[in-house]
């Protein structure tokens, strides 16, 4: 077995290369597959891009019902297709493309940067000794492995895809190579073509970016050049927004500063297994939350421009956390982001000042503490440390040494509480909400959720335990709701 592959990957290549062999297809792998595996870089559920002269689609539908697999056409036109075949642990996603010109090397040609241009005839996997005998590689891409160089392979290549743009980035950030000055430039004179990219594709190599441990470094990297206002134009009007004495950064470098202090947070809890476990828990489509609440972060405090006011000659931003979800909301829909992920969002953003006003209190009653983690439920975690990257990221004069650390124990300590919350049983529901119709004759209404959510916070911080207790209570805002009558 040749030393670079795996046991199941090679199995399922030589099932895939005797069906080419009966098809007389000659089939190259190319692309990622072979890069990872020069960078000994082993990834689950692996991704396989092939190449053949023509008939790719016919050749992969054919394929498919050979592997029991799953099947799309991904670009009839071009010719290219996508299989997915699951095999015991993993999932892989196999891709057929027609070759783009007339021979491999020009095909080769029209592939993104040269880290990826490398290819493999199939059938050497079963014959070679070692990869670097046979690998074909017309453009020096293992040279750009070696230095760790991101290099574009033709100047048309942003024309025929201006998603690559976005691409550098975040192949930069996953591997940590720097981008090459030449084709630095290129996006610069090309980054305009971007917006004519489907947000979805946008959206994918974003979170990308936002799953690497230095999100802070490229995003400042893809602002100074203009890359981050074609994605997100809310941006531009919190440039220049001073924020008053207790900040040292307008609202737009104080955003960046939060994501950067809030990847310094995660690194210091990198060790508590609860953290990082919650960080890791996949929101939708493979989507984890650590990647969010930098989104999260990045948007906190995005409407404060509209909510803007001199009174009493202070600067104040009333409500800025409501104008701001609305912006939030609208800049998650673009990218198409699920529901769960909408309201994960929602949470962050709209309660990220909670955690500050309770630090403010000599003491957190149980009341003001239960609400909290009713309103934030999931996010009640992520929130706070949003909170903790804000406060390191609020530097001004009027800001102390003394008050950052006393925020920080507090909600390092709500923290805690959370997980502690987490592994408590629920209590069980002293009346429901067909006992209270029937006790109070009334019809289905809000007034029964009301009563439901005051039982539920009563109970929840020990003043109440019994149904009569819970009774009398739901009596009290009963009579407190006009016109309302016992029939």
């Amino acid at each position: 077995m040749p030393p670079f592959l795996k046991k199941q990957d090679l199995g399922l290549l030589k099932k895939i290369f005797l069906f080419s062999k009966i098809k007389k297809k000659k089939l190259y792998i190319i692309g990622g597959y072979l890069r990872d595996i020069i960078l000994k870089r082993e990834r689950d559920n692996p991704d396989i891009d092939f190449c053949l002269k023509r008939g790719a689609i016919n050749f992969g539908q054919k394929l498919a019902r050979e592997l029991g697999a799953g099947f799309v056409i991904l670009d009839k036109e071009h010719g290219a297709c996508r299989l997915v075949k699951r095999m015991e642990e993993e999932t892989y996603t196999l891709d057929f493309t027609d070759f783009r010109g007339k021979d491999l090397d020009e095909d080769l040609l029209h592939r993104d940067f040269t880290i990826n241009t490398l290819a493999y005839e199939l059938k050497k996997v079963f014959s070679a000794k070692g990869l670097e005998n046979c690998i074909i590689d017309p453009y020096q891409g293992r040279k750009d492995l070696r230095i760790r160089t991101i290099r574009f392979v033709n100047k048309k290549g942003f024309d025929e895809d201006p998603l690559r743009i976005l691409r550098a980035f975040s192949f930069s950030c996953m591997f940590d190579f720097k981008i090459d000055q030449e084709t630095l430039r290129l996006i610069k004179i090309k980054k305009a073509k971007l917006a004519k990219v489907s947000f979805e594709r946008i959206r994918d190599e974003l979170f990308k970016i936002l799953d690497s441990a230095c999100t802070y470094k490229f995003l400042v990297e893809m602002d100074k050049l203009k890359i981050l206002k074609i994605i997100f134009p809310e941006i531009e009007i919190m440039r220049n927004i001073k924020q008053g004495p207790y900040h040292h950064l307008d609202v737009w470098r104080h955003s960046l500063e939060t994501v950067r202090q809030l990847e310094i947070l995660i690194q210091e809890l990198k060790n508590n297994q609860e953290i990082q476990g919650y960080l890791d828990e996949i929101i939708s489509s493979e989507r984890r939350r650590w990647q969010l609440i930098k989104l999260g972060a990045l948007f906190h405090d995005v409407g404060k421009p509209q909510a803007k006011r001199r009174e009493g000659g202070k600067t104040k931003f009333h409500g800025h956390e409501r104008i701001g979800w609305e912006i939030t909301q609208n800049i998650a829909k673009r990218l198409k982001l699920s529901n769960d992920e909408l309201d994960a969002l929602r949470k962050m953003v709209l309660w990220h000042l909670r955690p500050g006003y309770l630090a403010d209190n000599e003491e957190i009653t149980s009341r003001a503490m239960f609400r909290y983690f009713r309103d934030t439920a999931k996010e009640g975690a992520s929130t706070l440390l949003i909170s903790i990257a804000d406060q390191r990221a609020t530097k001004g004069p009027l800001t102390s040494k003394k008050s950052r650390i006393h925020h920080e124990k507090v909600v390092l300590g709500l923290i805690r509480k959370y997980f502690k919350k987490q592994k408590e049983k629920k209590l069980p529901r002293i009346l429901t909400g067909d006992e209270l119709m029937k006790k109070f004759k009334l019809e289905p209404s809000p007034l029964i959720g009301k009563m439901l959510s005051e039982i539920e916070e009563l109970q929840a911080i020990g003043k109440i335990k019994t149904k009569e207790e819970a009774g009398e209570a739901a009596r009290k805002i009963w009579k407190s709701e006009p016109g309302k009558k016992e029939k």
